[in-house]
């Protein structure tokens, strides 16, 4: 059991990859609606990084939250640097118009205290409340992967819990996509707080079911991040069909669909399941859907509060179209 207050935060945050143009490019006016919605209905809580966008989306909430006095709970990321492009061409990383610099990997001590200096500048603010190490993992680095690992214990975390110690964050954890990194980790390190993405969804949680459990038990929290699974479970007509950040295969097409035809019987929008559901399990302390517009930021809003009859949970299991164990209220 970690020796640590539990991280306090809205059950609904937002994760503002889209502030950095994932996809497709959006203004800084519209990036400021978005964070305006987000304050009205509640969403006190902004995830970031470095990555996004280049720097563009942490620069965009430093902006908003200058001008408006305002303060949420705030998390971002460390474990790449970025690098003015210059004369160089800018890769892209799927962001839109990205900001003119070039990431890097770089998950050494020095690199960790310049990431987040550099953090720190672009949001404005001297401490965060969350700091996460950004995609460490095999599906990430490849080969590199055992190296990596043993760098991100041995400097990358000790840094991050040197500047906790020194009140610059009030909890340390993983930023990442995949489960097995972070069982890794925490046979070594003791960590606060976990960033899952994509993982544990309505679509798909059977594997990390039994993970979320034993966190619970340790008493490590996790925020959820990806619940629609990069946009599959709820796109609207005509929309593409996205998941883990690519076209979407047709066997999540296919569930996607099976998903909605159930919770239509129960007249329950199913991103409004999708969010709930990850809500539902007990060491999940935030679900973090992104937006890229203040509708979407309305909308999300009244999907977190539509009321579920349990029986759509049942009828749901019963199909087994979710895990027969997965808490659900």
């Amino acid at each position: 059991m970690t020796d640590h207050a539990a991280p306090q935060l809205p059950e609904y945050g937002l994760g503002a990859a889209g502030l950095g143009n994932l996809y497709t490019a959006i203004t800084d006016d519209e990036a400021s609606a978005v964070l305006a919605a987000a304050k009205d209905a509640g969403f006190d809580y902004f995830d970031t990084a470095p990555y996004y966008g280049h720097g563009l989306s942490e620069q965009r909430i430093g902006a908003f939250l200058a001008e408006a006095g305002y303060r949420p709970a705030l998390s971002t990321k460390v474990g790449r640097r970025l690098e003015p492009a210059g004369s160089n061409p800018v890769p892209d990383n799927g962001f839109a118009s990205p900001a003119p610099f070039i990431p890097y990997f770089d998950y050494s001590a020095r690199g960790i205290r310049e990431g987040f200096a550099g953090s720190q500048a672009r949001l404005g603010v001297d401490s965060v409340d969350m700091l996460l190490l950004h995609d460490v993992g095999a599906m990430v680095h490849g080969d590199a992967h055992p190296k990596i690992l043993a760098q991100a214990v041995n400097e990358a975390l000790p840094q991050m819990a040197a500047l906790k110690a020194e009140g610059k964050t009030k909890w340390i954890g993983l930023g990442v996509n995949e489960i097995r990194v972070c069982e890794e980790i925490l046979a070594q390190v003791d960590l606060d707080v976990l960033l899952l993405a994509g993982r544990y969804t309505l679509l798909e949680h059977e594997a990390a079911l039994p993970f979320l459990n034993a966190c619970h038990r340790r008493g490590v929290c996790v925020v959820i991040g990806g619940a629609f699974n990069s946009g599959l479970l709820a796109a609207s007509a005509g929309e593409p069909l996205r998941y883990d950040y690519n076209t979407a295969p047709e066997w999540a097409v296919e569930r996607a669909a099976q998903l909605r035809k159930v919770c239509a019987d129960f007249d329950v929008p199913l991103p409004a399941a999708a969010l709930q559901f990850c809500k539902a399990h007990p060491t999940v302390v935030s679900v973090i859907p992104g937006a890229k517009s203040a509708e979407q930021v309305r909308q999300i809003s009244e999907w977190t509060r539509h009321p579920i009859d349990s029986g759509l949970w049942a009828a749901l299991k019963e199909r087994q179209l979710i895990s027969a164990d997965s808490p659900v209220s």
